[in-house]
């Protein structure tokens, strides 16, 4: 297996895509990958809503992992 070196600056949104990859991979479903990872990205941001942190995994995850895109993405402030 070849691995990427990432190209995502901020921490949270590494982690976040990283995960959904990885419990893809392992067969889990799409939408238990999704839970996952809102669940992962609100670890790394407790003053986020769930309806923010679905937003963002939702928009990181479109953007790197459906349309492989390596542009900056938005979302939070932190590195």
């Amino acid at each position: 297996m070849v691995r990427e070196y990432s190209q995502i600056a901020r921490n949270c949104e590494r982690a976040v895509v990283m995960a959904y990859r990885e419990l893809r991979g392992v067969g889990r479903a799409d939408m238990e990958s999704f839970h996952a990872c809102t669940t992962l990205y609100r670890i790394h941001h407790p003053e986020a809503s769930v309806h923010e942190a679905r937003r963002l995994v939702a928009e990181w995850i479109d953007h790197h992992v459906v349309r492989k895109d390596n542009g900056p993405t938005p979302g939070c402030d932190c590195d």
